[in-house]
């Protein structure tokens, strides 16, 4: 080793001025080639000199491999690319591959590039799944306006509303930074479905006007104003819902905060353009239709959709008299039926605890990452082979028509930077992780998942395996952690601690829907422990650092101590240079034993075994830590079984093993269970503030805390509605569904205000509160039913889950569409019912004012 690193340098020498040239001054510190550095000199023993090759060979080789990849079954290097936080994971992907050529042309013709597992192919497919959402929205939407109205020049001018909204709020959130991706398209195609309601209830409340035998500017200078307060408290009502959204914290509040903010945008943005815009619109393109209100004997013989249109209306005004009817029965039996509303709202939310809850819907993006763990110390050819075997039962449980590709990871990964950013559990040779990628079509990844937990360990014995999360969606969620439970035991006595955490893990495989329970840790790490006599080892001329050094060069080269290096002069490359003993050669006890010790000034060298005794222990094989002091995870995840649940089981668990606990020791969850709580605090209350926030709006707008009564007395039936829509779809409670309980209450009291400022216009001039209150209800039918068949329509797209990442947002659109569905049921029956009452209450106690 000493020899080598004297004799190879790579030292500039400087310069020498003779005569009128300098001259660079140059030196062989470094041999050309390899073959030259086996004839480095090592010393002269007896006049004669020993060479390198002697002794040992030095070629051009590899260091000691620590990983194996293997794609398919053959051998191969992993590339693993990452992007900061801010970056767009597209963009990345399409320069990558847009290099990639570049890359290629200096490589040599037979090495093979294979792009594997590229993430941007599930964002590009969500992507495009969200915008197929919205635009089969907005065409269901525009549709269904085409048959309330009867006018494609109506219909046109509402649909216009749509992308100009869109487009305005998309430029706001350029504008502050946020980038196009699933949660603000995601908030767009939310909000399709809502930027129609204010074009629609203008043109609705024009066309009423003109109705009544105005003429163009006048029926829509009436229209627009009757309207232009009401609309704006629904559209306010609407978009203040959203406030609480801001005070999220976490990973809930980076993926909703940019949603609510494309919802508000857009909404505002469409209340603008319906004040602006549509009654602009309105006076050039229904000009025809008027004057033909106005002469309709002009008209000529009705087309085919004209015969459809009034064949729907006259459907229409049939379902306008059997609701007058039906509400007129409920107003004179108002009492009896607000109080079987109320009990049926109250009894289902008794389904609440029978919903289960999740942090977030699994996703299947067709993806599989399976970790395997032999028994601890297992060399990594041992594991190689290990995966090989174990990848063989998988393509049996796997048709080759679904499967598109099997890599194999086993081991370490050669680099600190690769081990600090890897989110696998690895923790030595005897680990390797599977990566399995299924073909677009594919049968239930999660159901390959299953069959595999089923097989493997009986195939397997002794070999532990546990599932991780291989799409983006749950890596993020996840937070870096390989399972979404983690049960953290944090202290001094490690040894201690990780027996109670032993006790917890076989307690926590006993609950239901607890799979893949595991201690990272591990103390069974096979250590041959060599003792130095200090006194012998000096009687020899040796130190405890000669022999440390010695041991540390045979074992694991000279590069940890005297890294040294040799420069290719032909390509420029700089090589490592490193002296190490061959490791096949320490196949033995024995052979461990006889390495030799040599210190610098000695000749004859002395075997370790003679200077040093040896004894098997055990020792951990990964030491973690949690604020310094050490830690023992139990990791876990769920299957067939929602978080909440399984989650609650273990919390019971950990609750008992807290008396347990030596001295100085905290036993914490954290995870994504962890979070999943923390956000639905959050979201629980936020939609409670929301609840106020609209109702306290709706104050401030009618000067008067009885009208708000009112107005929000829908809420409990949206409330409702969300539970029975969540329990027939066997949609759990989660993030994406509570941002729908959030939504609706906006829609639901967006539409109750309109019904509500109808009824005090009657009020006011027939004094009478049941028929003002049958009158608003028939009066306002079309344009509640048209605002909310027109969100309910546009959320059925999304509600489906169709595509790919479709499953993320589908519990958001099923919550929307049952409470909206609930809340214009309660908007058109409860809601009149709760303003007669009320306001006939207060006329009665008025009379009685006056006469006394």
């Amino acid at each position: 080793m000493n020899a080598v690193n004297t004799q190879n340098v790579v030292l500039p020498s400087g310069t020498a001025k003779i005569g009128s040239t300098e001259y660079n001054v140059g030196l062989n510190g470094n041999p050309l080639t390899v073959e030259e550095l086996n004839d480095i000199p090592i010393r002269v023993v007896d006049g004669g000199t020993v060479y390198i090759r002697d002794v040992a060979n030095v070629r051009d080789g590899y260091a000691v491999q620590t990983n194996v990849v293997r794609q398919d079954g053959q051998r191969g290097v992993l590339l693993t690319v990452q992007k900061a936080g801010n970056s767009s994971t597209l963009s990345i992907v399409s320069n990558i591959f847009a290099a990639l050529p570049n890359i290629k042309a200096t490589l040599p013709s037979q090495l093979n590039i294979r792009p594997l597992f590229d993430q941007s192919l599930f964002v590009r497919a969500s992507l495009q799944g969200v915008l197929r959402e919205g635009a089969i929205a907005a065409a269901l939407t525009s549709l269904m306006i085409l048959m309330f109205l009867g006018s494609w020049r109506s219909t046109l001018i509402i649909a216009i509303s749509i992308p100009l909204s869109i487009l305005t709020s998309v430029l706001i959130l350029s504008a502050l930074g946020e980038t196009i991706n699933i949660m603000t398209l995601s908030g767009l195609a939310l909000a399709v479905g809502i930027l129609v309601d204010d074009a629609t209830v203008t043109i609705e409340n024009i066309e009423r006007q003109f109705s009544q035998g105005k003429d163009l500017h006048e029926g829509i200078l009436d229209g627009a104003a009757q309207i232009a307060v009401p609309a704006l408290v629904s559209t306010l009502s609407i978009s203040i819902v959203f406030v609480p959204m801001f005070f999220l914290t976490g990973v809930a509040r980076y993926l909703f905060v940019p949603l609510a903010e494309a919802v508000v945008f857009a909404l505002l943005a469409s209340y603008f353009f319906s004040r602006t815009l549509i009654p602009t619109l309105t006076l050039y393109l229904l000009r025809s239709e008027v004057e033909k209100r106005k002469n309709p004997e002009s008209e000529r013989r009705p087309g085919f959709f004209a015969r459809i249109h009034r064949r729907f209306e006259h459907g229409f005004e049939t379902l306008r008299g059997k609701y007058s009817n039906l509400l007129t029965l409920c107003l004179k039996h108002r009492r009896a039926f607000a109080a079987c509303f109320l009990i049926f709202c109250v009894a289902s939310l008794a389904l609440v605890p029978l919903l289960g809850q999740d942090f977030f819907p699994s996703v299947d993006a067709g993806q599989i990452r399976l970790h395997i763990r032999a028994k601890t110390g297992t060399r990594i050819e041992t594991t190689a082979a290990l995966s090989d075997q174990i990848e063989a039962v998988i393509r049996q449980q796997i048709p080759s028509s679904e499967l598109a590709g099997i890599l194999d990871n086993v081991g370490l990964p050669t680099s600190g930077i690769n081990l600090s950013y890897s989110n696998s559990g690895t923790i030595g040779s005897a680990d390797a992780e599977i990566l399995i990628s299924l073909q677009p079509k594919h049968h239930s990844t999660a159901l390959y998942v299953e069959q595999l937990r089923e097989q493997l360990p009986k195939a397997f014995p002794g070999t532990s395996f546990f599932f991780e999360p291989a799409d983006i969606v749950s890596q993020i969620l996840n937070f870096g952690l390989p399972a979404p439970i983690d049960i953290q035991i944090v202290g001094p006595d490690l040894a201690n601690n990780f027996a109670v955490a032993s006790r917890i893990a076989d307690q926590i495989r006993s609950v239901s829907g607890a799979v893949d329970v595991h201690i990272q840790q591990a103390l069974d790490q096979p250590r041959l422990q060599y003792a130095v006599d200090r006194t012998k080892a000096q009687q020899v001329g040796l130190t405890e650092r000669d022999v440390a050094n010695n041991l540390l060069v045979s074992l694991s080269s000279s590069f940890q101590t005297t890294p040294n290096f040799w420069l290719n002069s032909k390509n420029g490359v700089v090589y490592s240079l490193a002296v190490q003993m061959p490791q096949y050669h320490i196949d033995s006890i024995d052979a461990l034993g006889s390495i030799p010790i040599n210190a610098g000034n000695q000749t004859t060298p002395q075997l370790l075994e003679n200077v040093a005794s040896m004894q098997r222990m055990d020792e951990p094989a990964v030491v973690s830590h949690y604020n310094v002091l050490p830690v023992v995870d139990i990791f876990a995840s769920t299957q067939g079984r929602d978080m909440g649940a399984v989650g609650a089981d273990i919390a019971k668990i950990t609750v008992a093993a807290q008396k347990q606990l030596p001295a100085g020791s905290t036993l914490v969850t954290r995870g994504q269970v962890a979070t999943m709580q923390s956000s639905f605090v959050g979201l629980l209350g936020g939609l409670a503030f929301a609840i106020v926030l609209v109702y306290l709006l709706i104050v401030v707008n009618f000067q008067s805390w009885t009208e708000a009564f009112i107005i929000i007395t829908a809420l409990p039936g949206a409330l409702a509605g969300i539970c029975w829509m969540l329990f027939l779809t066997r949609t759990t409670l989660n993030v994406p569904s509570l941002m729908g309980a959030i939504m609706s209450i906006g829609v639901a009291t967006a539409n109750s205000v309109l019904v509500i400022t109808f009824a005090n216009e009657r009020l006011a001039e027939t004094k009478d509160a049941l028929h003002s209150a049958l009158e608003a209800g028939s009066a306002r039918l079309r344009p509640v039913m048209m605002t909310a068949l027109a969100m309910i329509i546009g959320m059925v797209p999304m509600a489906l889950g169709l595509g790919e990442g479709g499953e993320q947002n589908a519990p958001l659109g099923r919550a929307v569409i049952g409470g909206l569905f609930f809340a214009t049921i309660a908007t058109l029956f409860f809601v009149p019912i709760v303003f007669a009452m009320v306001r006939g209450q207060k006329k009665s106690k008025d009379l009685v004012a006056e006469n006394l």
